[in-house]
């Protein structure tokens, strides 16, 4: 019996119960934020009408408590603004929204400011690149905020700090040297049939596209394309094709690593690598964590080990998405990205510690904490991209404080965030086929295949329904391996590549229940998905799709409740927020060219009719 829900009408009790749940988390957060954090901390604030983080908080939730567009209202849900960026590309970036204006970034490294409200420009830094030409997109995933500044990297590597008031640089840094990657030259692959027609958009080489995460006067970034590997783009009967693959050999690929800088200065403070100096080869692991048989050939990888013990120097391990942290903890959460050679695995012997793993780092210092390697010895590219999230679990009356993670092998992982021990994985929400099968002459099918069950796409976590919200993939692929003779400048062995199959794709927008691990529910769309998604407090989930439709579903039972048409693929997370009494939610419509959807310059910008 508990007096106070009695009081209650039955049907109105659930929500009621929902509303007590996102109330208690607020308040949770914010007195975290308000004791746990060291003096002197650039602290960001956590009124509920901005987004004032990546994932609106530390715990990369990316659920927003206002409820003013909700399930009963949402189809008088109408296009308030537009604004045209005029750069073209990959539109990834998830917009910050903090006192009535909008920072977002567009695929070449411009920072603009706008009137959230109308989407009026405030101020604007164009970023000067000194190579146009980029791998993959290009692409950037957004900005971070302090108080009086306002952060991004580029795709050259930089970190810059920019007055947050007037777009004034105040510092730039260089994170890496972008040239590190660049005398690798890749020799033609003559002789490879799938390939014939193809041409190379892209290898090893430095960047930097993730938003940045800012915390305790420091600003996290990671670094991205370190994992040695090709792509190689085909056009068959008018459909653009991906072809992604790594040649055999020492020497090549770089090493990826996260580094904490002042906020004030730029001034480095810590850098981790997510290749090891020592243990790099682990404990030659013949089965994953959850009891999978990984197929290697131990023997084939102890002999190479003879001549290739060094490979961690080149090892990969990609950062390629914002932290989630935990401030009572003082840890950051990341994922790390496939090893080096991608998927050719004959130089590089060994579990390839800590590529391909969701790891915990000490705040302050950098120092790992515990890390949990879903793949060890990864040769199919299930890079650890989606953002980690927090939450808390709770099971058997007990809470427990968890950090979940949706994965390329089509799990969702729920993990202790204290130790990294693993509760659970969730039921499949794509289906899996001929998981870890090695390469083959002719080629063999591979479900989830090149572009992985999920993306480098946010989740996103509704507290009061404990449900996670997961932008799909289904997408068959075939893994090849071929035989190549070595020749002047070019001594590679063998070459490994997955193509897509030859057969339909699809996406799946799903609902996870993190309590049971069971799919609540699944909504099948056209395309494979990448973007991310949004829950809010008026029981909605929002996400979009590369044929530029934007959709609203019941956060509850997956129907779908509106759309709009955009001219563009909407391929970015989107986000909400308040200004003066309204609510609005932003998307970024601007596609995808690694997934060959149509590109664009747009913010999206809705709220309802009057």
């Amino acid at each position: 019996m508990n007096p106070l829900t009695d009081l209650i009408p039955a049907p109105c009790r659930s929500r009621f119960r929902n509303f007590i749940l996102r109330a208690r988390a607020t308040l949770s957060v914010a007195l975290c934020f308000l004791f746990s954090l060291p003096a002197g901390a650039d602290l960001i604030l956590t009124d509920r009408a901005d987004w004032p983080l990546y994932g609106r908080t530390y715990d990369n939730q990316r659920f927003s408590p206002l409820s003013q567009v909700n399930s009963g209202n949402v189809d008088r849900l109408r296009l308030a603004w537009r604004f045209k960026t005029g750069k073209f590309g990959s539109f990834q970036a998830s917009p910050i929204i903090r006192d009535g204006v909008m920072y977002v970034t567009t695929p070449y490294n411009d920072i603009i400011a706008l009137r959230a409200d109308t989407g009026k420009v405030l101020w604007r830094y164009g970023h000067d690149l000194p190579d146009k030409t980029f791998c993959c997109g290009p692409a950037n995933r957004g900005p971070a905020l302090t108080n009086d500044k306002v952060f991004s990297v580029t795709i050259d590597a930089r970190l810059i700090a920019l007055e947050r008031d007037t777009g004034k640089v105040l510092w730039d840094v260089a994170i890496t040297d972008t040239d590190a990657g660049k005398a690798e030259q890749l020799h033609p692959l003559i002789g490879v049939d799938e390939l014939k027609g193809a041409t190379q958009s892209g290898q090893t080489g430095y960047t930097a596209n993730l938003a940045p995460q800012v915390f305790a006067g420091k600003v996290l970034v990671g670094i991205s394309g370190a994992g040695y590997g090709l792509h190689m783009d085909l056009e068959q009967e008018g459909e653009y094709v991906l072809s992604v693959g790594g040649l055999s050999g020492g020497g090549h690929g770089l090493r990826g690593f996260i580094v904490a800088y002042d906020t004030e200065t730029g001034k480095e403070i810590w850098r981790w690598y997510s290749t090891p100096e020592s243990g790099w080869q682990g404990d030659w692991h013949k089965k994953t964590g959850y009891g999978l048989p990984l197929n290697r050939d131990l023997k084939a990888e102890q002999r190479a080990n003879r001549t290739h013990a060094d490979t961690w120097r080149y090892g990969g391990g990609s950062i390629y998405t914002t932290p989630a942290i935990d401030p009572e903890l003082g840890l950051v959460y990341i994922g790390t990205g496939n090893p080096s050679p991608q998927m050719d695995d004959s130089t590089r012997p060994g579990d390839n510690l800590y590529t391909v793993s969701l790891v915990a780092l000490e705040a302050d210092t950098g120092k790992l904490r515990w890390y949990y390697q879903q793949v060890p010895h990864d040769r199919w590219g299930y890079d650890v991209a989606s953002p980690p999230v927090l939450f808390d679990l709770v099971e058997n009356g007990r809470t427990i404080k968890a950090v979940g993670q949706a994965s390329k092998l089509g799990w969702f992982f729920i993990h202790d965030r204290q130790t990294g021990r693993l509760i659970r994985r969730s039921e499949a929400f794509i289906n899996q086929e001929n998981l870890f099968a090695r390469p083959v002459a002719e080629g063999v099918r591979i479900v989830p295949g090149t572009l992985g069950a999920v993306s480098w796409s946010p989740v996103a976590y509704h507290p009061g329904l404990q449900q996670v919200y997961i932008a799909g993939i289904y997408q068959p692929s075939l893994f090849f391996s071929r035989k190549l003779e070595p020749g002047p400048g070019a001594p590679w062995q063998s070459y490994t590549f997955f193509r897509k199959a030859d057969e339909p794709d699809w996406g799946v927008l799903s609902a996870v229940d993190v309590v049971s691990g069971k799919l609540s529910w699944q909504q099948k769309v056209a395309q494979p998905m990448v973007g991310g998604a949004l829950a809010t407090a008026g029981d909605l989930v929002f996400t979009g799709e590369g044929n530029g439709r934007f959709a609203a579903y019941d956060a509850h039972s997956g129907a779908p409740l509106w759309q709009h048409q955009a001219d563009y693929g909407v391929n970015a997370p989107p986000v909400s927020y308040m200004v003066g009494g309204k609510q609005y939610i932003a998307v970024a419509a601007g596609g995808n060219s690694l997934f060959g959807y149509t590109v664009g310059d747009e913010i999206l910008t809705f709220s309802l009719d009057n």
